[in-house]
């Protein structure tokens, strides 16, 4: 059993989907394990035909691998309802294996998370989840097999916790807790068993090395460790391979700090971009490449850092007009093709192999070293 990690090197909408469903191409009998963040992914694939955002399944679901949610992530089951059934409407018959642990997202966290988000939110509930869990009123996946318990601790949340929320609706709630329990999709799982005959654990992250809660820049960060930490954690001691993405150029959708934004820039916008301006999180902004600060994500994770299997991958090639381009220590440096770019920025970090892409077709992933 091979076991490869998919990461974010910037600060999320990297293309860590189009990745992931790029590696389950080749592997037997993938498993897509989530290990970080929730329901507020955005991971678009186009594949087979079809095109999709996934957000509650994992990204390799197209090519019939299914996905395990771990318990350092967060779930929704009215989002995971509406999800399932987009796939089935689309022919996918998706398989979601769900930790008991995993803490689930109610309406009251979504409701005080679109009410307060100053440093930046999806408006999916998943930082008010995670800082409800940690004030010890729980909810999670193994208690929606008990009614009782989910109605007791929902009573509770609304009495002590979030009683400025007590009008919040819950009936969407409940209806799709109850299809959630009872759907042939979605099973309860106690750990990563270890009697399956995975060929592949491919480990896709969600945001970004720049927004992880340890060394991002806060408060503008997401409530989870975004790096290797949690991928280790699941793993059993076996070697890990690293899959590090990072768009030709940074993104960041929403509020926060990000390098480059006073300099002119030659990118182009996609007509098929995932990410657009909404209320909660804000504008999606671009500016050129930061060489400084990929170098920088890469040595805050120490096994990304020391990895002796590692690939780059470099996505939306096709977005740069004429010349691609990075910074590095503030100066603008001008590359010749595809191949140049690839390799002046592999040498400073470190990585001999390098793939590339156009858009978010993983059919066309190319070696560009």
């Amino acid at each position: 059993m091979s076991s490869k990690a998919v990461l974010g090197a910037g600060f999320g909408d990297e293309g860590k989907g189009l990745v992931t469903d790029w590696l389950c191409r080749s592997c037997a009998k993938p498993l897509v394990i989530r290990f970080c963040g929730g329901q507020q992914a955005g991971h678009t694939v186009a594949a087979n035909g079809l095109r999709h955002v996934f957000s509650n399944f994992g990204a390799g679901t197209l090519r019939g691998a299914p996905t395990y949610f771990s318990r350092f992530c967060t779930i929704d089951p009215v989002g995971m309802i509406n999800e399932l059934n987009v796939l089935l409407a689309k022919g996918v018959q998706p398989l979601l294996h769900v930790d008991a642990a995993c803490p689930v997202t109610t309406p009251y966290d979504i409701a005080r998370n679109r009410q307060h988000h100053p440093h930046g939110s999806c408006g999916v509930g998943v930082g008010d989840t995670l800082n409800r869990e940690a004030q010890h009123f729980s909810l999670t996946f193994g208690d929606l097999f008990y009614p009782w318990v989910v109605e007791t601790r929902l009573d509770l949340l609304r009495t002590f916790f979030y009683k400025e929320y007590a009008n919040v609706s819950v009936e969407a709630f409940w209806d799709c807790c109850a299809k959630v329990t009872s759907s042939p999709h979605v099973r309860r799982t106690h750990g990563l068993s270890e009697n399956e005959t995975w060929s592949d654990l491919i480990y896709e992250g969600a945001q970004g090395l720049l927004l992880d809660q340890q060394f991002g820049f806060f408060p503008h960060v997401t409530r989870a460790n975004t790096g290797t930490a949690n991928a280790l954690a699941l793993n059993s001691g076996r070697e890990m391979e690293i899959w590090l993405v990072t768009r030709a150029y940074q993104t960041r959708h929403g509020d926060g700090p990000m390098s480059n934004e006073h300099r002119p820039h030659n990118i182009k916008e996609n007509p098929l971009e995932t990410n657009v301006c909404n209320r909660f999180q804000g504008a999606f902004r671009r500016s050129l490449l930061d060489l400084d600060l990929l170098e920088y994500a890469v040595s805050r994770d120490e096994l990304i850092r020391s990895s002796k299997k590692r690939h780059l991958v470099i996505t939306c090639l096709d977005h740069v007009r004429n010349e691609l381009r990075f910074t590095r220590h503030g100066r603008i440096v001008c590359c010749d093709d595809e191949k140049d770019f690839a390799g002046r920025i592999a040498a400073v970090l470190g990585f001999d192999s390098v793939y590339g892409s156009s858009s978010d077709d993983g059919e066309t992933m190319r070696k560009l070293l």
